[in-house]
Order: C-alpha cells, then sequence, then structure tokens
C-alpha cells in the first residue's frame, strides 16, 4: 500500500517565499501568527503567506504573518566553492586482491538443535530453553 498526501492549495506556494493571501486561499479576514490569537483581524490582502519546511512532513506548513512579522525571503543558495584545486593526474595504486570469500553455509558443521524450541543447544547437549538433553 503507497500512502500519498492529498493535493490543496499549500502544494502552489514555494518554501519560504512571502505571497499575498488573498492570491492563494480567498477568505475571511483573519490574524497573524505574529501577533496572536488575540491581535486583530487582517484583511487577506494585508496577510503573507509563507510556507516552512518541516522535519518529519515533507509538505510542510504554511503561516499568515502581518507586515510587520513577515520574515525576510530564504536567500539564494550560495554556489559550490571547491575546498581543494584538483590534482595533476597521479598513478594509480594496483588493486587488491580480493579476499577469501567466507565458508558457504553448507560447508559448515552442523549443530545439535532442540527438537522442541528450535534452538541451538550448548555443547553438553542440554537445551537452554527448555531443559531437554539432546543426543
Amino acid at each position: 500500500m503507497k500512502i500519498v498526501s492529498s493535493s490543496d492549495w499549500r502544494d502552489a506556494i514555494a518554501f519560504d517565499v512571502p505571497v499575498v493571501v488573498a492570491d492563494v486561499v480567498p477568505g475571511e479576514p483573519t490574524r497573524c501568527v505574529g501577533c496572536g490569537p488575540d491581535g486583530e483581524l487582517f484583511d487577506r490582502t494585508e496577510l503573507w503567506a509563507v510556507k516552512h519546511r518541516h522535519p518529519k512532513h515533507h509538505g510542510g506548513f504554511v503561516r499568515f504573518y502581518c507586515e510587520a512579522h513577515k520574515p525576510a525571503p530564504a536567500p539564494a543558495p550560495a554556489a559550490a566553492i571547491p575546498l581543494k584545486k584538483p590534482r595533476a593526474s597521479a598513478p594509480r595504486a594496483e588493486r587488491r586482491t580480493a579476499s577469501p570469500k567466507p565458508t558457504p553455509v553448507t560447508d559448515r558443521p552442523v549443530r545439535a538443535m532442540c527438537p522442541e524450541c528450535f534452538v541451538e543447544v550448548s555443547a553438553d547437549g542440554m537445551c537452554g530453553m527448555c531443559g531437554t538433553q539432546v543426543v
């Protein structure tokens, strides 16, 4: 069974980019997350929707912010800077021979098994689980 998340309006928003709320989801006036639950209601044209990354949910989560609490857009990722200069072609080391393969299971000695518990018994022939003596 494959479990996938359903598609909704939040999928259309890019991560960490402020977008006017009225452009993505119309509706009644609402509050800014930064102002708190007792803050004033803002028209959706005055609020910004920002989709944040979540460590356990790949779709992230969306919060609404007023102009005073709007987070700055995420900076563009820096270009990769090589830490070391590539070396001139160095002679390659000789390949090592492969180590010997382990002995296949079929070649190993057969050990005594308890007929009741199906566990391997110790050298004295006594099962550690049920106490049966195996000959």
